[in-house]
């Protein structure tokens, strides 16, 4: 069988799947296309149940902390990380180099920058020769605009850019960046599959990982992300916070052999 074939191949890599925590005051929220947010559960409790079920690792987004004007909730922070028994990205409300040391001092792997890189491009650079670019990632959130374009969007999705997400991307590699993470707006919450066109054209352009986010439905999304998009990573929330039809919260996360399993089809496709 396919899955005493994977057994037997421990050292494959497979797909890296990350749940996508949006953090709203104490609790964390999902919302449709940047808005309508939705309460849906504890942070401290749903990442104990990631912990359990071996997750790769998690990114947490404070989404109210650019909005407000307020810099990251320090405590929350590690009190979330010193609860993760897997890598942590954060990001929401950072503004500075000394932010960031204190945030990666408590534990967290990773920081996600997004609205400040659009004011303060330099601090992409500043960041990656404080801490590696393995540190640094930049979140790019975009939606389609006139005649099939693609626009940049940050605070929330609420503030529009000139630039489009490729040049974004570039720039943001350019001044350091280890990863991007891509989210499209308008995939948000859906479960209509990730932009694989708007991936492609990302990935196209840069020589780091690109994470897709947004619209993920099952797994097979994932996998569409990486053959068609060539994404080397995917994030996702609803698919790991809602069960059924009715929506209802339950955390969940696809076994080791399933993910296993597809990321074999995917090799077997390229091959």
């Amino acid at each position: 069988m396919l899955s005493s074939l994977l057994a037997s191949m421990p050292s494959v890599e497979r797909i890296r799947v990350i749940p996508s925590l949006l953090l709203s005051g104490d609790g964390l929220v999902k919302t449709v296309r940047f808005q309508k947010p939705v309460y849906v559960g504890d942070p401290i409790n749903t990442v104990k149940i990631f912990n359990e079920k071996e997750v790769d690792e998690i990114a947490v987004l404070d989404i109210g902390a650019t909005r407000n004007g307020r810099e990251p909730n320090f405590e929350k922070i590690a009190e979330i990380a010193g609860e993760c028994f897997m890598p942590m990205a954060y990001g929401g409300g950072i503004t500075s180099v000394a932010q960031m040391r204190r945030i990666l001092l408590s534990g967290v792997e990773k920081v996600i920058l997004n609205s400040i890189v659009f004011r303060q491009p330099q601090l992409i650079r500043a960041a990656a020769d404080q801490f590696g670019s393995q540190s640094v990632v930049v979140s790019i959130d975009a939606k389609p605009g006139w005649f099939g374009r693609y626009q940049t969007r940050s605070h929330g999705g609420t503030v529009r850019h000139s630039v489009d997400p490729v040049t974004a991307a570039v720039e943001a590699v350019r001044q350091g960046a280890g990863e991007i993470l891509l989210n499209s707006v308008d995939r948000d919450g859906t479960y209509l599959g990730y932009d694989t066109d708007l991936l492609r054209k990302v990935t196209s352009a840069v020589c780091v990982p690109v994470i897709a986010c947004g619209g993920a439905r099952n797994v097979q999304d994932f996998v569409a992300a990486v053959r068609d998009g060539g994404a080397a990573a995917v994030a996702a929330g609803s698919m790991f916070v809602f069960h059924g039809v009715h929506k209802a919260v339950l955390v969940n996360f696809p076994s080791e052999t399933i993910l296993r399993e597809q990321f074999f089809q995917v090799c077997r496709q390229r091959s």
